[in-house]
């Protein structure tokens, strides 16, 4: 059930098929504005007052130049003609065809003349009234249409609540939002007790920023209209935002007098789940499934929420239903199965669905997570494998692939592979930032120094907010022992965009420290070790510890860094350097 009304004007009102005329025939085939009208009273034409009018040879040529235009798809000439002819014959049926024929040429100057005609010929027609209306209020011109709206109010009060509903939207589309406001209230001011009406300010009103009046009125057209739902729910839509819970008691409210409206209790679940409360949002939900339990998307969003609450138990057993009741998408549950598993940490059952996942929205993201659980388990040529079965939707993807398949290669330790890879990919995407920086730092990894500095400063152009080329460019300098005060300023620059980054941090260490103070060195690398306890920055605030002269600081830091990373180069490195 959708709560927001919004209508286009050709979509309330279906396109009129096309009819011949013939002199004892009125066009009959003419839409029914939403609302306003009702088809079956048009359907019954009423007597028409006809002119007595002799049809001349350039009448008799403009009727077949119309129609040969009907037929040859040249819907403006059409409706030109007939417009030319309604004014000539002043005949009603002529006027309702030239409307027809201008409303599906989108000609909206031409229509509304024909409209118009038409009302005036045939001034009993309330179809003609409504599409002149809705025809002006289409257009933007809410004061034009103004008198047009008040005719149709006029002609059937008990109707318009319905006839407002059918306006607003077609109001709505004016620019001047605090102008339709105005109008609006305006408009609906002599049916002060008509819940439409208040509903149609309430939405006017919210659409100008003044939600202090959407609120009042929403509120009245609940209070005129207590069963109403659509008013209900944008009652309480409005306070979802600012006071959620004083929305969800007012859904709850209107919920426990209506306990059969579905639709109803399908937006509650949805709005308990956007507010988090997810035990009770499955309460909803589950209700919903005991009336349909053959649907598999309620048994979907059930399995989900428990996955939220951490029940994967219930959640596992709520997923294979969905499975079980077919129409949901088998790839999509079968990806949910796999993080499941994922979460349960048992990766080989993650595997087994991740696999299964052959198509739709979650195809890719299936193949990179087959492609992690597989490196995780050191399966690196499995890993590629998969990698190389999966498909890219997009260049991004494309990019990302390839930066994949590299550090796959990489933690082989096949450098130069995994270069070669990158480089290739860079040039089908040479301006992508990622795979700049991953190509560069590949370099500057087989010591391809002055490529990795060409393609860091390509990046440093390309984007020059991105601290971590500055930082890379910079720290490269230092870690070669080179134009020491380059290296520093491009870090501190870094270090500007990104001060809380550790890697940048480290780099602000490690330059102090190459300038001989040890002290702020010292400083900077606690801190970018506190925020990230990486191998490499246990090195350097090591080294740093070690030449303040404390040693067992140094070999603390040191000790506990090659347990948990046993394999570091760099970390192994310096304790040869300083623990021979």
């Amino acid at each position: 059930m959708n709560f927001s009304t919004r209508y286009s004007v050709f979509a309330i009102f279906p396109l009129l098929a096309a009819c011949a005329l013939a002199p004892q025939q009125a066009v009959e085939s003419i839409p029914e504005p939403s609302g306003t009208a009702n088809l079956e009273q048009i359907t019954e034409t009423p007597q028409l007052n006809l002119p007595n009018v002799a049809l001349t040879d350039r009448m008799l040529y403009e009727f077949l130049l119309g129609d040969i235009a009907v037929q040859r798809d040249k819907p403006e000439l059409a409706a030109q003609a007939y417009l030319d002819l309604a004014k000539t014959t002043r005949d009603p049926r002529v006027a309702r065809r030239a409307a027809q024929l201008s409303y599906e040429a989108r000609q909206f100057d031409t229509a509304v003349e024909a409209f118009k005609l038409w009302q005036e010929l045939e001034p009993s027609s309330p179809l003609a009234k409504q599409m002149l209306l809705s025809l002006l209020l289409s257009g933007g011109k809410l004061q034009e249409a103004r008198p047009h709206l008040d005719a149709v109010l006029q002609a059937d009060p008990a109707n318009a609540g319905r006839t407002i509903i059918s306006i607003y939207p077609l109001a709505a589309r004016s620019p001047d939002k605090s102008a339709t406001l105005a109008w609006m209230i305006d408009a609906t001011r002599p049916y002060p007790q008509v819940a439409e009406g208040h509903w149609a300010v309430a939405q006017a009103a919210l659409a100008a920023g003044n939600k202090d009046m959407a609120l009042t009125e929403a509120h009245r057209a609940v209070t005129l209209k207590p069963d109403w739902d659509v008013a209900a729910v944008f009652e309480a839509e409005l306070y979802l935002s600012s006071e959620p819970q004083k929305g969800l008691s007012l859904l709850k409210k209107f919920l426990n007098a209506h306990p059969d409206n579905k639709d109803l209790r399908l937006f509650y679940a949805r709005a308990l789940l956007n507010q988090k409360q997810f035990a009770a949002s499955r309460d909803e939900f589950q209700r919903l499934l005991k009336d349909r339990p053959e649907s598999p998307d309620l048994a979907f969003a059930i399995a989900l929420i428990s996955m939220q609450l951490g029940e994967y138990a219930r959640a596992e057993y709520e997923l294979q239903l969905a499975l079980s009741k077919g129409g949901k998408e088998e790839s999509t549950v079968h990806y949910y199965l796999a993080q499941l598993n994922e979460a349960r940490q048992n990766d080989a059952a993650a595997l087994v669905h991740y696999r299964q996942v052959k198509n739709g929205e979650y195809e890719y993201a299936a193949r990179l997570r087959e492609v992690a659980l597989l490196d995780k388990a050191g399966k690196l040529s499995e890993a590629r494998e998969s990698l190389h079965r999966a498909v890219a939707k997009n260049d991004p993807q494309r990019a990302q692939l390839i930066m994949i398949d590299a550090q796959l290669l990489r933690e082989e330790k096949k450098y130069e592979a995994s270069f070669q890879v990158l480089a290739k990919g860079l040039e089908k995407f040479p301006e992508n930032p990622d795979l700049l920086y991953q190509t560069a730092m590949a370099a500057d990894k087989l010591k391809k120094s002055e490529l990795f500095e060409q393609l860091i400063r390509k990046l440093m152009k390309l984007t020059p907010d991105n601290a971590h080329a500055y930082n890379a460019l910079g720290y490269s300098l230092l870690d070669r022992n080179q134009r020491i005060p380059e290296a520093i300023k491009l870090v501190e620059k870094a270090y500007q965009l990104a001060p809380e980054d550790a890697a940048i941090i480290d780099s602000m260490g490690w330059g102090q420290y190459l300038l001989g103070n040890l002290d702020k060195s010292a400083e900077y690398l606690k801190r970018a070790f506190a925020a990230n306890p990486d191998p490499e920055i246990a090195a350097h605030l090591g080294e740093v510890l070690w030449k303040q002269g404390d040693t067992d600081g140094a070999r603390k830091v040191w000790a506990e860094s090659a347990k948990a990373n046993p394999d570091n180069e760099a970390l192994k490195a310096v304790m040869k350097r300083f623990i021979p």
